[in-house]
């Protein structure tokens, strides 16, 4: 199913583990989540391509243009 730019969310990992999933100063797809943010997490698409969740402070929230959302996704897809 596409999903459509407008909803989609982005950020910047500030915070990895060694031998993780996420790549430090790395942009990532962020998907919504409401229960994740109940408990401090974000959804993220990581490196395995698949997405879990990961402690909200480990991100800063970006804002992106539709235009290069688009760009970004079908570089990655």
């Amino acid at each position: 199913m596409k999903q459509e730019t407008s909803s989609l969310n982005f950020a910047i990992c500030v915070v990895a583990e060694e031998n993780g999933n996420l790549e430090i100063w790395k942009l990532y797809e962020v998907l919504p989540d409401e229960k994740a943010k109940e408990v401090g997490c974000l959804r993220v698409v990581d490196e395995s391509e698949e997405d879990y969740l990961y402690p909200e402070n480990h991100f800063v929230m970006i804002e992106i243009s539709e235009t290069t959302q688009f760009k970004l996704l079908s570089v990655r897809r």
